[in-house]
């Protein structure tokens, strides 16, 4: 069955919309205490070093070189970003301000970067049929939850509304329903970027996990707290992934 436009552009944006569903949680949270917050921004490094992990698997099973290379273009690429943000002041993102603001704006950049390279893979395997496409457009929308979750980790407790949190969490994903259309109409251009892209969103992760989150996290809970939390969510995440997508 030969696939259709509307069908890629379709799948792309339900996997755009799927990474809202992680602001869910905190419909049933109310007050967060400031060592919840530690715990917290902890669970959203785990969170983001597992899936960090998965994209320089992903990467290096098409190229181990130009992986490499988008690890290390994305890690230039943060600091840059950081660093700009650092020099422009004070922002207002999220309802939120401050240091706060500029963590919000790094955290949704860097999803948002990680985001175009999912949506190459998304029209990438629509090239190799519907059955593949299907599978990797299922694959990345369940995927996407807990990155929406890693998102409303470090907005929500920061005073950012639950639904704003959500609305900035599908927006972080709205490159893949742009991506996936171009990369399935031209296949053989667009595949040679993709451990490129998955690296670049890798080194970017990485360095917000440690140079951000936890630190954060260290201000408020301990460090055995902040290790039991990363590790925990670094293994649910790990083992969601390998044990039941793949299945």
């Amino acid at each position: 069955m030969e696939t259709s436009l509307l069908t890629v552009v379709l799948a792309a944006g339900l996997t755009a919309v799927t990474t809202g569903l992680g602001a869910l949680p905190f419909l049933f949270l109310r007050n967060v205490s400031d060592w919840w917050l530690g715990v917290f921004n902890a669970a959203a490094g785990g969170l983001m070093l597992s899936a960090s992990h998965s994209l320089v698997v992903e990467g290096t099973s098409l190229s181990a070189m130009r992986t490499l290379l988008g690890i290390l273009v994305g890690l230039g690429l943060i600091v840059l970003a950081n660093s700009a943000i650092q020099r422009q002041g004070d922002h207002d993102v999220a309802e939120l301000a401050g240091a706060d603001a500029r963590k919000a704006l790094l955290i949704l950049g860097v999803m948002t970067a990680h985001s175009f390279a999912e949506g190459v893979g998304v029209g990438v395997s629509f090239g190799g049929g519907n059955e593949l496409g299907a599978f990797i457009t299922a694959a990345i929308a369940i995927h996407n939850i807990p990155e929406g979750l890693a998102i409303s980790l470090v907005l929500i407790p920061r005073g950012t509304p639950l639904w704003k949190a959500a609305g900035w969490s599908i927006f972080t994903s709205l490159p893949q329903p742009l991506m996936a259309l171009p990369a399935f109409l031209f296949v053989l251009f667009f595949e040679p970027f993709l451990p490129i892209g998955f690296g670049l969103a890798a080194g970017a992760m990485i360095w917000m996990v440690f140079a951000e989150l936890i630190p954060d996290a260290l201000d408020t809970a301990s460090g055995q707290t902040v290790g039991v939390a990363v590790t925990l969510a670094f293994a649910i995440l790990f083992a969601f992934q390998n044990f039941v997508l793949h299945l």
